[in-house]
């Protein structure tokens, strides 16, 4: 487990990027935390850092927004408006279940039951005026992701 105390919106996204350079092709992250804790901030350090140079918003209308760079190809899902978990096997995430896609799930709690295991756990969490960061491998592939220098 590590953590993180993040001061700032460019803090997050500063951890975001030092994810981004630790991450591996299938990863599979839930990002929890309260409504405005920095879930979507994180992603978009993390997406800027792979190498996209568009805009990142949250998916919360969409549920989901895809991103292809050079080298990855990302699911950015927003499941707060999921009315039942069983809707993500009409909304198409078994097809990015391809061992090469990431996949970055926010409110996976809305659905359990659904969802493909995690390897990684990131939690975002009011900290006063600041958050923190707490990010916790839960698989043999979110396990180097931790250990990896540039975390």
């Amino acid at each position: 487990m590590l953590t993180y105390d993040l001061a700032s919106e460019t803090a997050t996204e500063a951890l975001g990027a030092r994810l981004a350079a630790a991450l591996t092709p299938g990863c599979i992250l839930y990002l929890s935390g309260d409504l405005g804790a920095g879930k979507t901030t994180l992603v978009r350090g993390l997406l800027h850092a792979l190498g996209h140079h568009g805009t990142v918003k949250s998916p919360t209308y969409t549920l989901v927004e895809s991103y292809q760079t050079e080298q990855w190809r990302l699911f950015h899902w927003d499941l707060y408006r999921l009315a039942d978990p069983e809707e993500l096997e009409f909304l198409g995430m078994r097809d990015q279940l391809d061992g090469q896609a990431v996949l970055l799930i926010e409110w996976p709690e809305r659905g359990r039951g659904e969802l493909p295991a995690a390897d990684l756990e990131i939690t975002l969490s009011y900290a006063g005026e600041s958050r923190a960061c707490q990010l916790v491998a839960v698989s043999t592939i979110g396990q180097p992701i931790l250990e990896n220098p540039m975390m």
